[in-house]
């Protein structure tokens, strides 16, 4: 099998063995970025020379008998909203388009720890919010299954790197559905782990609550392998979990016996597609042919994820984001031209003798504030702001924000319940396959829709997987969703691991 078809569980052996050096296997991915990514687009910073250089590193370690770390010669991709020194982390924003970060999120310290070669940083939709990847203000990402659709989003770039053979692993984040989503759209596998598992110091935050860091590859097994790396306490993220953590990578293989899963009813209801009720369907009856027993339960709050999920996420988003002004952090717009913009508008009102307009005239820290949101934030960004700059408002708290965190905690309370139950909570993961580059852009509830079934695992805090489970009549790849309890990831890869030893959807690769 070519290295580019091979899974990151096999280049690591590969690597061990010496049957190819990380300079070797680093270079073929680069080449292969080279060659597809003018087509896909999946990719915001790539630096070859560094990427080249770390390897060679990593093989002098190697060939010097030094200990090398877990991931030692792979290259890993990095979705573009991770700190890293040295390296522009842009969020796909203008406004951050020229931030350096003084130094590495926490993952991004683990992965070096790992001996991982940071092969580049990926598209996303701005600030992680989207569900396409369209969003972002350098380019669109585009589907490797078929350029004319969107690979889902906000990790896009994390998704379709891999679809397109550009890196065997890559990390994403998860707010609302942003790993499963466009790996489902991709044919990929990506696990959100429970709230509090990764550590989110030096993440750029979206909705604080919600967010969280997760691999993203072609199987489950190597997604356990990632998870290894970047799991555990970190003591500079207040919200991380101390908590031990288990050996992901060494367990994978493990049998489950007598599995109970749950079928939520209101996963199979209006608004889904035929083919990936289909796919779903027939995924389940893989596992009762493995001697699963299945139940059908209700999740009654589900019904609910999307309208709290959109006032809980953009109330976050608005707070996160207010500290990007031109003056503390991010772009600035040109002064001068503010200024005279100003000065004119001061003379003419002046010459009006317009009193009140002269009262409401900005002063020049107001306008270097507004112009400078203004011009560095999209358009989805600036709407999610002003979301939930209302909700937060006086008046309107209590009646929306404070009543969707009510709501919230009775959608872990579904969980908690249903987990009673059944073992693993398995539906689709999303209501339809991939649509078309600009199909939604006008249409932000349509587009909210798409994370109809994911948004809840974030609301939840519970860890949450998408594997491949079939393809549409044109070919489009549909993704598995499976949930488990909190902090039961090492369940959740298992199953999804027995699940890919009887399939082989995960086995396929886009076409070049």
């Amino acid at each position: 099998m070519s290295l580019l078809r091979s899974t990151a569980a096999e280049l690591i052996q590969s690597l061990q063995t010496k049957k190819v050096s990380s300079v070797e296997l680093t270079t073929t991915y680069l080449d292969q970025i080279k060659q597809q990514d003018a087509r896909i687009q999946a990719f915001l910073h790539v630096d070859r020379e560094a990427a080249l250089k770390s390897a060679k590193a990593i093989d002098d370690k190697r060939a010097a008998g030094k200990e090398v770390g877990k991931l030692a010669g792979l290259p890993v991709a990095i979705k573009d909203v991770l700190c890293t020194q040295g390296v522009r982390t842009t969020c796909a924003s203008k406004m951050l388009e020229n931030f350096v970060p003084p130094y590495d999120a926490t993952v991004i310290t683990k992965l070096k720890q790992a001996d991982a070669v940071l092969i580049g940083k990926t598209n996303m939709d701005e600030f992680a919010m989207g569900g396409s990847t369209e969003n972002s203000a350098f380019h669109p990402t585009r589907n490797p299954w078929d350029t004319a659709l969107v690979p889902g989003g906000s990790s896009g770039g994390a998704a379709a790197c891999l679809a397109a053979g550009m890196a065997p692993l890559s990390i994403g984040t998860d707010t609302g559905g942003s790993i499963r989503q466009p790996a489902a759209f991709c044919g990929v596998s990506g696990l959100k782990p429970t709230y509090g598992r990764v550590s989110r110091y030096g993440l750029v935050a979206f909705a604080s609550s919600l967010d969280q860091v997760g691999p993203m590859g072609h199987t489950a097994e190597d997604c356990a392998i990632l998870l290894d790396v970047i799991a555990g306490h970190d003591a500079k993220d207040s919200t991380s979990a101390n908590l031990a953590v288990p050996k992901y990578a060494n367990s994978i293989a493990q049998p489950l016996a007598g599995l109970k899963l749950g079928i939520v009813k209101e996963h199979f209801g209006t608004g889904l597609n035929s083919e990936i009720a289909a796919a779903v369907q027939a995924a389940v009856q893989v596992y009762e042919s493995l001697g699963a027993k299945v139940k059908e339960i209700s999740l009654p709050h589900s019904k609910y994820g999307i309208a709290t999920y959109y006032i809980i996420a953009p109330s976050e988003a608005s707070s996160n984001l207010a500290r990007y002004d031109g003056v503390h952090y991010g772009y600035r717009c040109e002064e001068k031209t503010m200024l005279a913009e100003l000065a004119a508008e001061k003379a003419s009102l002046e010459s009006k003798n317009d009193k009140e307009g002269l009262r409401k005239l900005d002063n020049s820290l107001i306008r270097l504030y507004r112009k400078s949101r203004s011009e560095g934030f999209g358009p989805e960004v600036k709407r999610r702001i002003m979301l939930g700059t209302y909700t937060l408002s006086a008046g309107y708290y209590d009646a929306y924000y404070v009543k969707a965190l009510k709501v919230r905690r009775l959608i872990r309370g579904d969980y908690d319940a249903a987990f009673k139950d059944v073992d693993f909570i398995v539906g689709p993961t999303t209501p339809s396959p991939a649509f078309k580059l600009g199909e939604k852009t006008d249409d932000p509830l349509a587009m909210y829709l798409e994370d109809l079934y994911t948004v809840t695992t974030n609301l939840a805090g519970v860890p949450g997987m998408s594997i491949p489970c079939g393809f549409t009549t044109s070919g489009l790849p549909i993704g598995l969703q499976m949930q488990s309890q909190p902090f039961d990831e090492e369940r959740l890869l298992r199953a999804a691991h027995i699940y890919q030893q009887k399939t082989d959807w995960h086995n396929r690769r886009a076409p070049e």
